[in-house]
């Protein structure tokens, strides 16, 4: 047995070698053609889309789609960090989903920029404090964040990726057991998503909704009774223990992030863009609206209203369809759309959420 483990361990340590070798190729490939290009964006979302996704049709196993993906972004990461170390705002502080959703779609960060709100991140990509920004617009449950959205129809910024993650909820606290908790803290939305469980479990415990999770998980690590609703990470960055994992009612429970940035994005090949919309206030509009996107065969694949806070009981609407806004269907679909709607706007186009 010991010798099997010996051939086994020799393997992987020629192997390890091999690949140390190929990553300083790889870093020395990507840093010549950050010369070549003479500025610009350093992160191409459109460019590391196309490579994970071909890694991930070419993956035989026995890895994941998702641990190959996360593999190669942070390669791909540490290779834009020979050029430039990317500052990236997202809702903080540390141990919140925000910053879970910037490490995984930039492979981890190097200079993270903790934000006291949404708002706050928004302003600090707008001012050029960062280079990007990442912002949920919604969850799988509790359906969009009105803030983002509303955000979205003001600012400059060009929505330059999506990320789709996967949120476990874990009731953390200092307490050895749920039976003591008298308090439990979190965000509005994970309070609304793991509703039926507190009912079952905690029906009597105070809630009481904070800014993000980690500052639920703050305020539970300095009470006796109180517990949070949050990460994993977050209950190692508190010391705090996790009396209860993955207490969220729907196990599919997601939610979308996403990246803003003061840049435009090429086409991937499998990408999707984001419009608002202001309709005229005739009967019919709205059918009027989406029409052109019919004709022209391009695929909705959201609507979503929102109170336009210009009059009472007008709204404008969030709208994503496949593709590029510079794909000739679009360009056409939306040519109609100008001449039909009070207001359109293309938040971006960018490439479909990898795994």
């Amino acid at each position: 047995m010991s010798d099997i483990l010996k051939q086994h361990r020799d393997q992987i340590d020629a192997i390890d070698e091999q690949l140390l070798k190929l990553v300083n190729e790889r870093a020395a490939h990507a840093r010549q053609i950050g010369e070549l290009k003479g500025g610009g964006p350093i992160y191409r979302p459109e460019r590391e889309a196309q490579v994970l996704r071909r890694l991930v049709d070419l993956n035989n196993g026995p890895l994941p789609p998702e641990a190959v993906t996360a593999i190669f972004r942070s390669v791909m990461s540490n290779c834009r960090a020979l050029e430039k170390a990317l500052t990236v705002a997202f809702l903080g502080p540390l141990g919140t989903f925000s910053e879970e959703a910037a490490n995984k779609q930039f492979g981890g960060l190097s200079s993270p920029m903790q934000c006291l709100s949404i708002d706050e991140v928004f302003r600090m990509v707008e001012s050029g404090q960062a280079d990007y920004g990442v912002v949920p617009v919604e969850n799988s449950t509790e359906g969009a964040i009105g803030r983002t959205l509303d955000l979205l129809t003001a600012t400059r910024l060009n929505i330059c990726g999506e990320i789709e993650l996967p949120v476990h909820h874990n009731l953390l606290s200092k307490s050895l057991d749920s039976a003591s908790v008298t308090r439990v803290y979190s965000h509005a939305q994970s309070l609304a998503q793991c509703h039926e469980w507190l009912n079952s479990h905690l029906p009597n415990a105070e809630r009481q909704a904070v800014v993000s999770n980690a500052e639920a998980a703050r305020l539970a690590s300095t009470e006796m009774g109180a517990a949070a609703i949050a990460s994993l990470r977050a209950a190692e960055i508190f010391e705090l223990s996790s009396l209860a994992n993955n207490i969220e009612d729907d196990p599919r429970n997601t939610t979308r992030f996403l990246v803003l940035a003061d840049h435009d994005v090429a086409a991937s090949g499998k990408d999707k863009t984001s419009l608002v919309i202001a309709t005229k206030n005739v009967p019919g509009a709205m059918v009027s609206i989406l029409e052109p996107l019919s004709k022209n065969q391009v695929s909705m694949t959201k609507l979503e209203s929102r109170p336009a806070k210009m009059g009472l009981w007008e709204y404008i609407f969030f709208v994503d369809i496949e593709g590029h806004h510079q794909d000739a269907s679009i360009i056409k679909a939306l040519a109609e759309i100008e001449q039909r709607a009070s207001f359109v706007k293309v938040l971006g186009s960018y490439p479909v959420a990898v795994v």
